[in-house]
């Protein structure tokens, strides 16, 4: 396998991922959607750890590819701020639902790869 099939396929591997997590149900009568990091959140301590799970797979692929500390930084810092910030009731989880850790860090990968 090349090189690019490799990366498009870790593209489809991160929107799944990004999809499953941040954005897999539509809530009925709005726009908006929530994944199973917000609903996996709402289980006090042991839902918010879950929810760090999807960063050693990114770390793994920036690793992969080579895209240096900045990425690991910004991909630890969006996934670390997903994890205090839901620690805290209620607000935590309106901010987890509303910041999408997941969606950001696929999207910085994608366009890490693509570039």
């Amino acid at each position: 396998m090349d090189e690019q099939q490799s990366k498009r396929e870790e593209i489809e591997r991160l929107q799944r991922i990004a999809h499953f997590f941040d954005s897999a149900f539509a809530i009925p009568g709005t726009s908006l959607r929530i994944g199973w990091d917000s609903i996996i959140g709402l289980i006090p301590g042991v839902g918010d750890l879950i929810g760090m799970a999807p960063l050693a797979f990114y770390l793994r692929l920036a690793r992969k590819y080579r895209l240096g500390g900045g990425v690991y930084a910004r991909l630890i810092a969006n996934q670390g701020l997903d994890f205090v910030l839901g620690t805290i009731p209620v607000v935590g989880d309106l901010f987890d639902w509303g910041f999408k850790a997941n969606a950001r860090n696929a999207k910085l990968l994608i366009e890490r790869l693509e570039a």
